[in-house]
């Protein structure tokens, strides 16, 4: 499955902790989610599925999420059918091994382009 994954405007990736989450394209967003922390060894810090807006609002008051703060933590989402989510969800935890969060959908993996 190919996917949308979103930038902030200027073509860059967004930052999570400000990127402007009031914005109308936010309004019933649903999809997938995958939040990275930069620096030398970037990693996945977190991957999951929901509405957009609210599950990027409680990352940024997540202790886990937020530890990773220093090395700076980023955002991208793409839109998801609903009854695929678990299955991206699935493949992109499998996939990314992040460092927060172990358990993921019971499916079958649907395979997705990466962000990057």
């Amino acid at each position: 499955m190919q996917l949308n994954w979103m930038k902030c405007q200027g073509d860059v990736w967004c930052k999570l902790n400000t990127v402007n989450l009031a914005h109308q394209h936010f309004d019933n967003m649903d999809g997938v989610y995958i939040i990275w922390h930069g620096g030398e060894n970037a990693a996945t810090v977190k991957v999951g599925q929901g509405n957009i807006r609210a599950r990027l609002q409680d990352h940024r008051v997540d202790p886990s999420i937020q530890a990773y703060n220093d090395l700076g933590l980023f955002v991208t989402w793409a839109k998801v059918p609903s009854h695929q989510k678990d299955g991206v969800e699935a493949y992109l935890g499998e996939k990314l091994n992040p460092k927060v969060g172990d358990r993921f959908p019971d499916v079958e993996p649907i395979a997705v382009n990466l962000p990057w």
